[in-house]
């Protein structure tokens, strides 16, 4: 009953994607104008930056927070109970997560503001973006920390509730978006949206989990267990992952807001958000059973882990296809006449971010089954397909012409699948030799 709350609030929260994302597909070019969406669509490629302050934290923090829940649980009045051991390690890491964000705030977040502005100066535009920019930049650092909290808890066994939360603040920010627009905000509409994100996320966070941080923090206060030899023995190998997904997804519209023009990069940025939305809604069945995966990894059950990850890879990849022939028939039936077509890439181009995005499907969902087992196995295969997407675009951009843009992104699934697939049946093989053992 808990994996189908978990999957219905997420399926609900990713239905509001699948409602609102058009609907913003729609009301930027509606609202913006060519050279405002190029920008609104390049601040949030800068701010994507925060991938380096994230480099892979979030995501252990969700593991580390599920592998010590497996032994505990929420009494009354939201009390943590269970092995005194596990709960001690727990309240351990929740401190040594806030001492890290605190840090990594602190450095990461005002760089990428400074590095923005410079980079944002070079193309000088008749349109004032820098106050906008710099409020983004700020929301973009409270984000972060909202998102940190939100994946600790959601280790703890609160996906439902959680996913509950992201879809309340995700109305409120998409309302916020679109008030903004219709009363000619232009590019504030983004920054203002984001900190209502921030501001609501907060408030929720307090609400639902003042008591078990009151508890966690009482508890590690007097002696600490030292998760540093653990986590430092990750967390490097996650950052190259982290660092290389940035080339790889992000450095698209940053490239053609350099190469080709504020409103070229515009239309990369609102394709590349059309299929992030997609492989977001589709990456649902994953998402909601990431904790629970963890939690078997740390149980040692084997056969229901698999069972579990094979059923929903399978659920993910249709929904992915099923979206992605969706918009092809759409283009087939209503390009003509509808000027949304017009603000996107063209259809070959589209194609190839629809084959890139189903590929990149599988590739994420194999990494969140292993990294379940507190291994990034990926990180060198990860650098790699970063250096080369890096490599590729630049080239692609400078020299070729527009059509060319994603090639890069789809020739490194040539040489990633195998090795992913190789290294996800070797992980297979080692749960048969513990069976047998």
């Amino acid at each position: 009953m808990k994996i189908n709350k978990d999957l219905t609030n997420t399926m609900i929260n990713s239905l509001w994607r699948v409602i609102s994302g058009p609907v913003m597909l729609l009301a930027i070019p509606f609202f913006l104008t060519p050279l405002e969406q190029g920008y609104w669509y390049t601040f949030s490629g800068l701010a994507a930056l925060s991938i380096f302050a994230d480099l892979g934290f979030t995501t252990i923090v969700l593991q580390f927070s599920a592998h010590e829940f497996a032994y505990l649980k929420f009494g009354e009045k939201n009390i943590l109970i269970g092995d005194n051991k596990h709960l001690w390690k727990l309240s351990s890491f929740f401190r040594f997560t806030i001492s890290w964000l605190r840090r990594i705030m602190c450095i990461v977040f005002p760089l990428i503001m400074i590095g923005g502005y410079i980079f944002l100066s070079l193309k000088p535009a008749d349109i004032h973006w820098q106050i906008a920019w710099i409020l983004y930049s700020i929301a973009s650092a409270g984000a972060f920390f909202n998102s940190a909290l939100m994946s600790f808890f959601e280790g703890c066994n609160s996906v439902g509730l959680l996913q509950s939360v992201r879809f309340r603040v995700a109305v409120c920010s998409t309302l916020t978006s679109l008030f903004g627009l219709a009363v000619g905000w232009n590019i504030y509409a983004l920054s203002l949206s984001l900190l209502v994100n921030v501001l609501i996320g907060m408030t929720y966070i307090v609400f639902y989990f003042s008591q078990p941080i009151r508890q966690m923090w009482k508890i590690s206060s007097v002696d600490c267990y030292d998760w540093w030899p653990e986590f430092s023995s990750l967390i490097w190998r996650y950052a190259i992952s982290w660092c290389s997904g940035y080339f790889i997804f992000q450095l698209f519209t940053p490239l053609a807001f350099h190469f080709h023009g504020v409103e070229f990069s515009g239309k990369i940025g609102i394709s590349i958000a059309m299929w992030t939305a997609g492989f977001s809604i589709a990456n649902t069945w994953i998402t909601a059973i990431m904790p629970r995966m963890n939690m078997l990894v740390s149980e040692r059950k084997w056969p229901e882990l698999d069972r579990l990850f094979q059923r929903n890879l399978i659920r993910t990849l249709l929904t992915m296809f099923l979206g992605g022939i969706s918009y092809f028939v759409l283009y087939y039936l209503l390009g003509d006449s509808v000027s949304f077509f017009r603000r996107v890439l063209d259809p070959f181009n589209m194609f190839i971010l629809f084959i890139s995005w189903m590929l990149q499907m599988w590739v994420n969902s194999i990494a969140s089954y292993l990294r379940a087992h507190k291994k990034e196995p990926l990180m060198q295969i990860s650098f790699i397909s970063g250096i080369w997407v890096a490599i590729t675009t630049v080239v692609f951009a400078k020299f070729f012409s527009q059509e060319y843009m994603f090639m890069g992104f789809l020739s490194q699934f040539a040489f990633s699948i195998p090795v992913v697939y190789r290294i996800y049946r070797n992980q297979r093989r080692d749960h048969t030799r513990c069976q047998i053992q």
